[in-house]
């Protein structure tokens, strides 16, 4: 919400320009206002409401941001192209260009008290952050676009608290993102701020997290409100968004052929916007699709062309994660050794801040190929350490596959005892996916 200027500052405006254009109090006023009102305005006593703004803004013939808070139309205007522009470079996946575009803006919008500017260019640098993997610094950028925005309608903000949320998600840190969305839908459903766009943009973030939780029936609630709410939003870049999150319920459900149908209507909707970064993330979602269907070369190729996306844009965390869905692939189509020698270079670029789920799965993985290869005490070491990550992260669905890993490779070594400790672990991940982190679901949207 722009920041207004005192009345005093106000009134010696208004005044300046009415001298300017050489009228009286009494034409500006009329035929709404008095003279009597211009001149208490003028002096600096009286705080003028908006409509009584616009009409002086209109007599003026200048904009009503230049007569409220000083600030040309021209420079705001300007402003704003310059900040599509930045849009536009991040969306060619020009992550660094498009950060250095966002901060020259920044500081002009700052300088010029432009508040909704300012948080615009607060969110950029955010999701440039998250593209590069500085999730802390991405985290901060979205903390500070909040802030900008505090006097704002909720929905206004919705964009920064779900770059926060996703900052946690990648971090690893899944429930506390789940909290943040959840608190936020529930807010908007209750209070009856029914956005279309931000509860559309709040659905689609939270399926990723409740995927990863084991939390199937809520991600799929999701999807549902996702789906329903697309045909309400005008944003096509958002729209494509829901469809490739939501083919990832599809695949859980396996009802593959329409997590194929979702995933090409996104693919066609970022081909036309030319958004690189979400396209890449459309080929990577296709190649998980093929993989759970068993058609591994054309899984391949598609992870190899969304890793070809994202390494060209130098993507490092996304393009860490696809690496380890690629290695999955590989080893499955008995290329072990080429799959073990790109998990052990990933490794370097993950940790349990940053991309924690996958560095877990790509743990996970060695241990299988050790296993394969008899290398027990290997293979422990490599479960061990998944394990560790997916209890921090509290990614139930997962941690409920590795311990029956782990604790089948230690019944066949003899340590049944241990063994049945890791099975009871796992069993108590699975007894009812999602209930033992996440509390009651948010309010419905009215559908």
């Amino acid at each position: 919400m722009r920041e207004r200027d005192d009345p005093g500052t106000i009134g010696r405006r208004v005044q300046r320009l009415r001298v300017e254009r050489g009228l009286t109090q009494r034409q500006l006023a009329e035929p709404v206002y008095t003279p009597a009102y211009i001149s208490t305005l003028e002096s600096g006593r009286v705080r003028p409401s908006d409509d009584a703004l616009r009409h002086l803004a209109e007599r003026l013939g200048v904009a009503f941001d230049e007569l409220a808070g000083g600030h040309s139309a021209r420079l705001v205007t300007g402003l704003r192209l310059r900040l599509t522009e930045a849009r536009r470079t991040l969306a060619v996946g020009e992550a660094e260009a498009a950060a250095g575009q966002y901060a020259e803006l920044l500081v002009e919008a700052e300088a010029n008290h432009l508040a909704a500017e300012q948080s615009a260019a607060l969110l950029g640098l955010g999701e440039c952050a998250l593209e590069t993997g500085e999730l802390v610094a991405g985290r901060q950028y979205f903390e500070r676009a909040e802030e900008c925005l505090a006097d704002a309608p909720l929905p206004a903000r919705v964009p920064a608290l779900r770059g926060r949320a996703v900052a946690h998600y990648l971090a690893g840190e899944l429930r506390y993102a789940v909290y943040l969305l959840e608190t936020t839908l529930d807010e908007l459903n209750r209070g009856g701020l029914h956005d279309p766009d931000a509860l559309l943009l709040l659905y689609a973030s939270a399926i990723g997290p409740y995927m990863d939780m084991g939390a199937h029936a809520r991600a799929a609630q999701a999807a549902e409100f996702a789906l329903a709410l697309a045909p309400r939003s005008d944003d096509p870049a958002l729209v494509a968004r829901m469809h490739r999150s939501v083919a990832r319920t599809l695949v859980a459900e396996g009802r593959l052929a329409e997590a194929d149908a979702s995933l090409a209507k996104a693919a066609e909707l970022y081909r036309n916007l030319q958004i690189r970064t979400e396209l890449a993330n459309c080929h990577w979602m296709r190649g998980y699709v093929y993989a759970q269907d068993g058609q591994l070369e054309r899984a391949e190729a598609e992870l190899r062309e969304a890793l070809g996306m994202l390494s060209a844009k130098r993507a490092a965390l996304y393009s860490s994660q696809v690496t380890v869905e690629l290695a999955d692939v590989l080893h499955r189509r008995g290329r072990s050794d080429e799959a073990a020698a790109l998990l052990h270079d990933v490794l370097g670029h993950l940790s349990p801040e940053r991309g924690a789920v996958h560095s877990a799965a790509a743990h996970r993985l060695l241990g299988i190929i050790a296993e394969d290869a008899r290398r027990t005490e290997d293979a422990e070491e490599h479960y061990v350490r998944a394990l560790s990550l997916l209890e921090r992260a509290g990614a139930a669905g997962d941690l409920a596959d590795l311990c029956r890993l782990l604790g089948d490779l230690l019944r066949r070594t003899g340590r049944v005892e241990a063994a049945l400790d890791a099975y009871r672990t796992g069993l108590g991940h699975r007894t009812a996916p999602g209930t033992t982190t996440l509390g009651p679901a948010p309010a419905q949207p009215p559908l």
